[in-house]
């Protein structure tokens, strides 16, 4: 059972309501991209990225999430890219050598994990050492 002085991170409702289309878009999305309805695919990337980023302004204040949902929005940029880079048909178009338009997809992927790497490498040791210290 929890102690009273754990923090606790809770979500109004409106905002799960909210997470919840989310994840209904990124799924229609991701659907269309593997049934290959373009329309239906690339109708879909502008819902599912606005949701994300709202998420993200709206967690702003919690490293921890804004981290992740950074991470999120990047991927998401990353998957809608490869999937217009294939209903176009240029993923496999060499960009420079062994590059195809697919693997630029790599460039907001990376990102976001790095986002992650920082997060977790750095602003994390020091929220940990700043609750150790408050604790003494």
């Amino acid at each position: 059972m929890p102690q009273p002085d754990d923090q606790t991170y809770t979500i109004p409702a409106p905002y799960r309501r909210m997470e919840n289309l989310h994840i209904l878009f990124w799924l229609l999305k991701d659907i269309g991209w593997c049934m290959l309805w373009k329309p239906l695919g690339i109708s879909m990337i502008f819902p599912t990225l606005t949701i994300a980023l709202v998420i993200t302004w709206r967690t702003r204040h919690i490293a921890a999430e804004l981290a992740h949902n950074l991470a999120i929005v990047f991927w998401i940029s990353a998957n809608s890219y490869w999937m217009i880079s294939e209903f176009l048909e240029f993923d496999t178009v060499r960009v420079w050598g062994n590059v195809t338009g697919k693997h630029l997809a790599l460039l907001p992927f990376l990102t976001g994990l790095l986002i992650l790497l920082y997060y977790y490498l750095v602003q994390k040791p020091r929220e940990n050492r700043t609750e150790q210290v408050e604790a003494l």
